[in-house]
């Protein structure tokens, strides 16, 4: 059995992590996903994956170690998430176009139960280039990034909707920065390259 438990069911973190090459299984995390009032973007998405990586943690052997993240978009301050439906993407395009976001992507690896843990924030500054309706409509038709924060995919066609990117690791975007956390798996014994 691995020794190592992915606290997602996104299956963009799951292909992320697999690039390290160290065995792992996945696990629902359980938690309450809401931002507290007054509450930072960065640092909700700092708490949640602390809480997903604990939620499941909790019921597992000594040892096991634990890895949560969560992600999310920030324009003027405010958190844009995943539109869930053509509607809502339309509207996140909308209001990005020719705009920047910040993407912050946080990760917390827990060693089971509440032993040693390793956490990190990435920041992915992300600028959209002038965006008219027909090409907002032909992306979404196409690509239908509707499970994806700040509604596009950058490895896929969303790439195209960018005017730059600037990033520590562009793993991050994605929804995990492995740099860091290739780095962590180290630290917590795991042989990754």
């Amino acid at each position: 059995m691995p020794a190592l438990i992915l606290a997602s069911t996104s299956p963009y973190r799951a292909a992320l992590l697999q690039r390290l090459g160290v065995p792992f299984t996945t696990a629902a995390p359980h938690c309450d996903e809401r931002a507290v009032p007054g509450e930072t973007v960065s640092a909700q998405v700092v708490r949640l994956a602390r809480m997903k990586a604990e939620s499941v943690a909790d019921t597992q052997p000594a040892g096991m170690l634990v890895l949560g993240s969560d992600q999310l978009a920030e324009r003027d301050g405010t958190a844009v998430g995943k539109p869930g439906d053509h509607a809502v993407a339309r509207t996140q395009l909308c209001a990005g176009s020719g705009r920047e976001l910040v993407f912050h992507t946080a990760w917390c690896l827990l060693e089971a139960p509440a032993g040693r843990s390793w956490a990190g924030l990435d920041r992915t500054l992300v600028r959209l280039r002038a965006l008219d309706e027909a090409t907002i409509e032909r992306y979404l038709t196409i690509e239908r990034p509707y499970d994806c924060a700040g509604s596009f995919r950058s490895e896929g066609l969303g790439i195209a909707l960018f005017e730059s990117i600037t990033s520590q690791d562009p793993t991050a975007l994605v929804g995990l920065p492995l740099i860091a956390v290739a780095a962590a798996l180290r630290a917590a014994g795991l042989a990754v390259p």
